[in-house]
Order: C-alpha cells, then structure tokens, then sequence
C-alpha cells in the first residue's frame, strides 16, 4: 500500500472506480467523515482533520476506535462494530471525541455500511455538537441564575405563561401574600389572593391583550403605562386583606414575549410602599400646615413690605437699590436730590452721578474690595446732580445677599452740602485763628525780642554815655599831664646844664638820685606812656562810638544810612564771638544812603554774623559783601561753615526753630530778621551746600518806607 491523495491508503496498483468514488464523495463532504473496515482508518476528510487536530499521518495509524476520549472507547468500538457486523444503518448516537490538544468535543456521530470492491466498510460521520452543547448548558445556567435572582430579589414577583398558570412565585411574594410557591404552582385563579373577590390581575389583562376600557373599570383610573418598559403597566392601590390594617403596594406588570414577539406569559411585581404612602400622607399634612404658615407670614410680609416701602419713600435721605452698576429702585428723596424734574432714574448708570471717571474709579478703589466681604460701607464724597450741580453727601452702603456680594447694592445717600460748608468755614475760621495765633505769639516773641534788643541798645548807649564822660577828662587829664611832662623834661635839661655851677657833694647827690630812678629810662619811656594812653582812649571812644551807632538810640526812625557803615560797627559790636573763628573778609560795593531803620537792620546783621561763626566748626571765613543794584542794595553774609540740608533751608525762617543745642539758641534770631526785612518790604534769601557752607543776601529797596511802595525787584533778585 501507498499513499495516494490525502486521506486515502491506496494499493500500489491504480484505485478502483468504487475507491475513486469513495474518496470523491468523502472529500467534498463539508463535516467530519472517516472510513474504516474494523482496523485503522483507510482515510479521514479534511473536516475531521480540523475537528480533532490530528494529521493525517497520525489518524491514518488510528483505529476509529482511538478517536473517542478514554471513557467512551469501548461505546465506539462496539458502535462501528455493530454497524459492520449487525445493523448497517444503527442509529446516530452522542459520542465523545478526544483532540490532540486533549480538548474534547462533543459531536452526533453517525455510521453507515457500504460496499467497498466487495467487502463491508463503514463511513461515518460527525455532526459537532460542541457549540450546541455550550448554548443549551449557557441557557441552564442561565435559567438557573434567574430563578436565583427571582428567588433572592426582597421584590414580590410572579410570573404566569399564556394560560394565565402561575410558573414562578418567589419568596418575597409568599412573605408578602402568605402563600407557598408550591400552593401557587399552576394555579389560573389567583385574584382571591390579592381581593375579596375573584378577579382578573394586571397581569392576566396584559396576557389578553390590553383592554383600556376593562383596566378602568377594574382599577378605577390608578393604572398608567410605564415609562420605562414598552407594553408594561403600573400601577398603586391599597389592599386592606394584607398585613394589619392592609398595605399599599405599587404594582407592575410588562410581557413575556417569544422570538416571534408573541405574548407568551407576563410578570408582575409588587412593592410594600405603606411606609412611603405613610410618609407622603405626613408629609403633605405638614405641606398643609407649612402652606397655612407660609400664608401668615407672606401676609405679615406683605405688611412689612407696604410698611418698609411707604417709609423709604417718605424717608429724609435718598435710597436706591442697584445690580450690575444701574439703578433698579430709588425713593422719592433721591429723584429730588439728584434729578432736575424728580422724574424716574431707574435704568440709569450710578457712574452718571459721579464728577470724573476718576472720581468713579478712585470710589471704586475703596467701595467694592469692601462689599465684596458683604461688610457695610461708609463714605463721603462729591457728587453732581443731573443737570451738573455738585453736592456733598454721605453714603452708606451694604449687600442685598451677604453670600452673593453681585446680588445687589442698597444706598443710603444724605445730601451734607450744609454741613460740609459750616464745616469748612468751621475749619477756615479756626485755621485763621491758628494763623491769628501763631502770628500773634510770634509778633509778640519777636517785640520781646525788639524790646530785649531795645533794651541793650538803651543799655549799650547808656553805657557809652557813661563811660564818654570819664574818657573825655581822662583824655583832657592825658594831654595836661603830657604838656606836665614836656614841661619838666625841659626844665630838667635846663637844671642838667647849670650842674657845673654846683658843689660836688650836691651834684653827687643828683648823681645818685639819677641813678636810683632811672633818669634816662623814664625821660624815654614816659612819652611812649603817654602815647599808647593815647591810643588806648582812641579806640575806647571808637568803641563806645560803634555801639551808639549800633543801638542807634538817637535814631529810631526812619532816616538814611550809609549800610556799609553799620555793617562795620556790627562787625566791631560782634567782633569777639568771631575772631578766634573766622578771618573776616570784606568786599564792599559803593552804596547810596538807604531811607531805613538803621538799628534793626543792624541787629540782622549781627544775627547773620553770629550765625555764620556757629556754622563753622574750627575755623573758616566769613565773607562780607555788599553791592546796588538800581533801586535796590543788597548785603550778604557768607560763610565756609557745614551748610543746611534742603529740609532744613524750609524752616529756618519758622519761629522757635533751630538746629542748635538746647540753651544754646531759642529759634527767633533768623525769624525776626525775616521780619525786618520784610518790614523794609525787602527779601531775605539764602543759599547753602552741606559741607560747603552758606550764604544769606539781603535786598533792601533804597528809598522805601511804611508809607511807600517797594519799586520792582531786579531780574537778579527774582533769579
């Protein structure tokens, strides 16, 4: 034997026509075919091959046998034998087949005998059952799983088929009902379950087909379709026969159907809703007593309403209501204060009301951070009227809904014009007499002060009138005695010459007498004696000289002076708080007698002086200079001392302001000097450097008093 085509173990010699054909048929077959004579296959389709996974090598070395699992060997054997041997048409049988990979499948195997060259052989086929046998056991499983679910939901459910029999009846339906699964089994009338009577259940109208017209009759309107299932009903009734005092139950029924869509039977579920029904009645009972309440007081309200509106309508200050920046709601009091005609304002923006966008965005600045906490705003500001009037006013402000600051605004707004204005003539009053005040301390700081210097001046000039007395016959005294003494010079030379003439123990005695006192000594010193006196009563009647012209007490009206001349005896009044400080340097322009009260601008120059010579820490240089210009003259005073800051340059013509030590200073030298000058209607102006020094110029109009006009400043003065 050979092989030939697959399947097929041939004689060495060509196939017979019936092997041929054999073969043919068994190839073209679309299920699993085998052929066998008893012993090992003679051949297996391509079918079988893939049923079972085998090669064809491996089943061709099988017997029909070895195809089936262990357990089922022997039924196959006997069953090809039989069909060999006995019947040649047995009938078809459930086997077993075993798969290469040890899988089995399940399959209908069928066994014919036919003629093969004259000797009995047996084709048989196989119809795979596998796919077949997992749906029928899925479907089991399935009707299982359903019972079980039936059986476990706490839902009451039964279920009958097109004869109106009961066929399921679950648990919760016979705690619900009373009665056991097995007393319901079967049963067609079941209406005295659930009424007095005997009657059909939703569940038997839905078998019948629906009949609207019997559903109203039955259930009295309290059947609807369902909303969820297409066909299904559902309905609530109240079924006095159940529990104590009956229960109300919410009941659904929806159809079974076939394949072909055929009603076939119905299920019905019930559902214990009592305690909901119950609840529902409590709740409505209190729906009826809060509707009662709710009633009372939206009357109440209505009267707070009428009341809370009539007041802010008759209300003394203006009240508005606003969203989203527009007006919703105004009182009467508003419209007047605001509108030209009392007209309504409703609709209009807030931000109309408002001087400037800026004024709007500046209140916006400071209103919203705050309104958006829900906290109550208060502000005053400037507002303008509709037909652009200004007024003062004070707003309040607060959040309709403290939770949603963006519900609404309401406005309180009080038109304080008047007030404002009291209390800005209020405050201009009292800023006056502030002024008033201060003027008055220090007009009254600065006459102490004109008095102290008065004083001094009377004082200095009382003293030089003292002391011009004494000098003047001193002096006298002085030159008598130097005549005296030019006398008895010349009478002693004249003695000196006539010695000749004397005995010797006289001139020994004169001799003597010489040399005891020093003749020649004294006959050369006593003239430089009497000199230096001189000079020594020179400069005190100088001196006494500069402070009359200082004090200037013999003229203390205004009168023309030489202001380089009163500079210089200031210069000498002052000149010990200066001259271990400062070296003095003068550069003086050639000045016009100037119509002034001499003695004052004197004591500005000895303030500025004395001040320059505070200013320098060692020593420096205090630079006097003087100048005209036009009709103005002008003094300066600097000095190469520490300099002012641009802070203090602000405030050193204030009253009582200084940069010196306590004690040292009281803060009135450069304040009254300010003050003179101006009296002069004169400038005071100064320039200074920290570090580098200052310097302080005074302009002066020439011919200027309280009676007439300063002349026009100089481009120099204004600059």
């Amino acid at each position: 034997m050979q092989r030939d085509l697959p399947g097929h173990m041939l004689p060495a010699a060509t196939p017979s026509p019936a092997q041929a054909m054999c073969r043919a048929v068994m190839g073209a077959l679309n299920v699993p075919a085998f052929l066998h004579q008893g012993g090992m296959l003679l051949f297996a389709n391509e079918a079988l091959i893939r049923l079972v996974g085998y090669s064809e090598a491996s089943l061709l070395a099988m017997t029909h046998a070895d195809l089936a699992s262990p357990e089922m060997v022997s039924q196959m054997a006997i069953y090809g034998m039989a069909c060999l041997e006995e019947d040649p048409q047995p009938a078809a049988t459930e086997m077993v087949l075993r798969t290469a990979t040890g899988d089995d499948r399940f399959v209908e195997l069928t066994a014919r005998r036919i003629d093969l060259d004259g000797q009995p052989a047996v084709l048989s086929t196989c119809q795979d059952l596998s796919d077949i046998r997992h749906v029928q056991t899925s479907l089991l499983n399935m009707s299982q799983v359903l019972n079980q679910i039936m059986d476990s939901t706490p839902v009451a459910t039964f279920v009958i088929d097109g004869e109106h029999r009961v066929t399921h009846w679950n648990r919760a339906c016979e705690q619900l009902t009373g009665r056991d699964y097995w007393d319901m089994q079967g049963v067609v009338e079941k209406g005295q379950v659930f009424y007095a009577t005997e009657r059909p259940l939703l569940c038997d109208l839905i078998v019948d087909g629906v009949d609207m017209e019997v559903m109203k009759q039955l259930y009295h309107g309290r059947i609807q379709p369902s909303k969820a299932v297409e066909g299904a009903f559902e309905g609530e009734n109240f079924f006095p026969n159940f529990g104590e005092g009956g229960r109300w139950l919410f009941f659904t029924s929806a159809p079974l159907r076939n394949a072909q869509g055929e009603v076939v039977g119905a299920i019905e579920t019930l559902q214990d809703v009592s305690q909901r029904r119950a609840a529902e009645e409590e709740l409505m009972r209190h729906r009826n007593q809060l509707e009662l309440l709710v009633s009372e007081r939206t009357a109440e309200l209505n009267s707070t309403h009428r009341e809370l509106a009539a007041f802010m309508e008759n209300a003394s200050v203006g009240i508005i209501a606003s969203v989203g920046g527009k007006i919703t709601r105004h009182n009467k009091k508003f419209a007047e204060m605001f509108a030209t005609d009392a007209g309504s304002l409703i609709g209009l923006a807030t931000q109309e009301f408002f001087c400037s966008a800026e004024d709007y965005a500046a209140f916006s600045d400071v209103a919203f951070p705050v309104l958006a906490e829900g906290k109550p705003l208060q502000h005053e500001m400037t507002l303008r009227r509709l037909d652009g009037k200004q007024l003062w006013v004070q707003m309040i402000a607060y959040v309709s809904r403290i939770d949603d600051p963006t519900a609404g605004t309401w406005w309180l707004v009080q038109d304080r014009s008047e007030v404002r204005r009291a209390q800005e003539a209020l405050e201009s009053n009292y800023e006056r007499l502030k002024e008033t005040n201060r003027m008055l301390e220090e007009a009254q700081n600065q006459l102490l002060q004109s008095e102290k210097m008065a004083s001094i001046g009377q004082l200095a000039a009382g003293v030089a009138h003292e002391i011009n007395n004494p000098v003047g016959f001193v002096n006298s005294n002085l030159n008598s005695l130097k005549n005296y003494i030019d006398g008895l010079l010349r009478l002693l030379t004249d003695y000196e010459s006539h010695e000749a003439v004397l005995g010797d123990d006289a001139r020994r005695q004169l001799q003597a007498i010489k040399q005891d006192v020093d003749l020649e000594y004294m006959r050369e010193d006593v003239p430089v004696l009497l000199r230096e006196s001189a000079d020594g009563l020179t400069r005190v009647k100088r001196i006494v000289q500069d402070l009359k012209d200082f004090s200037r007490v013999d003229n203390a009206d205004w009168q023309e002076a030489d202001l380089n001349a009163g500079l210089e005896s200031t210069l000498n009044v002052v000149n010990n708080e200066i001259k271990y400080k400062a070296e003095v340097r003068r550069n003086y322009g050639q000045l016009p007698p100037v119509r002034c009260l001499a003695a004052q601008l004197n004591q500005v120059f000895m303030n500025l002086i004395v001040n320059a010579a505070h200013a320098i820490e060692g020593t420096g240089v205090i630079t006097l200079s003087s100048g005209h210009c036009g009709e103005w003259v002008w003094v300066e005073v600097s000095d190469t001392g520490s300099g002012m800051s641009p802070e203090v340059q602000k405030r050193i013509f204030e009253p009582f302001y200084t940069t010196k030590p306590v004690g040292k200073g009281t803060g009135l030298g450069l304040s009254l000097s300010f003050s003179i000058v101006q009296k002069h209607k004169g400038q005071l102006k100064v320039q200074s450097e920290l570090g580098k020094g200052s310097a302080f110029r005074i302009w002066i109009p020439v011919s200027c008093d309280d009676a007439l006009e300063a002349p026009p400043p100089p481009a120099e003065m204004v600059n």
